[in-house]
């Protein structure tokens, strides 16, 4: 389905034939309508597109009428979900937009006319019509050119545009990133212009366009443009530096492996990029990454971008893998081993790898890269030899120790240094006594 810009959020699968049968009864019926939007887009691009939208000169009413499984999800704007054949399809009544007061939607509309519906959208790419009874394509906004010339262009005014929904700010790079368009100088600065008032954007809102920003390949074509119209420093503008100081370079996010990443390693790249100057000595990335640094940079991203408790956790925990990697000293084979039982720690070698050759140097990064592919091999997380409870059971009291007991009896058995029970029990009596 679409928002009041025609831009696509999460709906059923939609295929062409069935959109394209729901458009045949509407003009049987007499009702003009058009394939619409980042569908018409995509096709003229040579692009398979998600889902098909309709746009009609039939009212809600009609449309309702006309289809027997329908679903009014935007009654308000002239929006029906109408069910057909294998599909979901939105379709939605020419209509102009009324006044914005929330930077996101329009208080009301009224159905018009197709050239009006046009004028009404976000960007010329996004004003096309195509008809797919004829495969003409109606084009009230110079669309076609805009397509040709690879350029991203506001409709109508710039600001007027970026004033109504402030989204429409991360929208223009979202496109431009995806599809290496350029952004059109008046759009590029009504776009800087316009820039603060992304923050009356809600968190949760903003973080959905940044996934599809910053997961796929593209994240750095994504992220220059973030900064370059200062959308950046809006955004994550909770991070514990001034907001200039948030575009960074971004040469761990570009270093990062060209496929698609998950959300939280796209996140911690950019923590990395925005908590280290990678020219300091190697134990100043430890003390950076040490536990009080890294949750300050989770706080912050969830502060700017509510995301969820999984996002939250992959990106804490592969910073904070990605520091018991780059300690003051060589980490031992146990901390190596505990390292590889992390569930992020694929998330941390990634980011390892797509350090910058500056600090640590390459052959500290090619050394660990090594010790960790040979060790991935063999059980880095065999069951520990003892418990809390054997312990207990010995006659231990329970209490601060026993954690630091544990923890040291376990490391010896990741090294090989005991081997039986028998032996976890005699080191963890030592321990407690005292000896070394």
């Amino acid at each position: 389905m679409t928002d009041n810009t025609g831009e696509q959020t999460a709906k059923p699968p939609c295929h062409r034939d069935d959109a394209k049968a729901v458009v045949k009864r509407l003009r049987d019926a007499g009702h003009m309508a058009y394939f619409a939007g980042g569908c018409v887009r995509d096709l003229l691009l040579g692009r398979e597109p998600a889902d098909y939208d309709i746009a009609t000169g039939a009212p809600p009413q009609v449309v309702r009428t006309l289809f027997g499984q329908t679903q009014a999800v935007g009654a308000k704007f002239g929006v029906i979900l109408v069910r057909h054949g294998r599909s979901t399809i939105e379709v939605a009544t020419f209509r102009t937009d009324g006044s914005y007061v929330d930077g996101r939607r329009p208080q009301d509309v009224t159905f018009s006319t197709a050239q009006e519906d046009a004028q009404r959208r976000d960007f010329t790419i996004n004003g096309l019509f195509l008809d797919p009874l004829t495969h003409n394509v109606i084009d009230y906004v110079d669309g076609q050119s805009d397509l040709a010339a690879r350029v991203i262009r506001a409709i109508g005014s710039a600001d007027a545009r970026f004033a109504e929904d402030h989204l429409r700010l991360l929208r223009a790079v979202r496109f431009a990133a995806r599809f290496g368009f350029q952004i059109e100088p008046g759009t590029g600065g009504a776009i800087k212009r316009h820039a603060a008032q992304l923050a009356r954007i809600s968190p949760e809102r903003i973080a959905e366009e940044l996934r599809l920003m910053l997961m796929p390949s593209t994240r750095t074509v994504a992220w220059r443009l973030l900064c370059q119209f200062d959308l950046a420093a809006v955004v994550l503008r909770f991070l514990p530096k001034a907001p200039a100081a948030v575009c960074q370079p971004a040469d761990i996010l570009e270093r990062l492996e060209p496929e698609n990443v998950p959300f939280g390693l796209a996140l911690a790249a950019i923590g990395l990029e925005h908590l280290l100057d990678l020219s300091v000595p190697r134990h100043s990335l430890h003390y950076l990454l040490e536990h009080v640094h890294v949750q300050t940079c989770v706080r912050a991203m969830r502060q700017a971008l509510k995301v969820s408790n999984h996002e939250s956790d992959q990106l804490g925990q592969t910073l904070e893998g990605l520091g018991m990697l780059l300690s003051a000293t060589e980490p031992s084979l146990a901390r190596l081993k505990r390292f590889l039982a992390r569930p992020t720690a694929p998330l941390s070698r990634r980011l390892l790898a797509a350090l910058p050759p500056a600090s640590p140097s390459p052959v500290v990064i090619h050394t660990l890269q090594t010790a960790l592919a040979a060790l991935a091999e063999t059980d880095v997380a065999p069951p520990p030899l003892i418990t809390g409870d054997d312990l207990t059971n010995a006659g231990f009291q329970p209490g601060p120790t026993f954690k630091k007991i544990l923890d040291a009896v376990y490391d010896a058995q990741l090294e090989n240094r005991i081997r039986d029970k028998r032996e976890a029990m005699a080191m963890a009596k030592d321990l407690s006594a005292g000896k070394p």
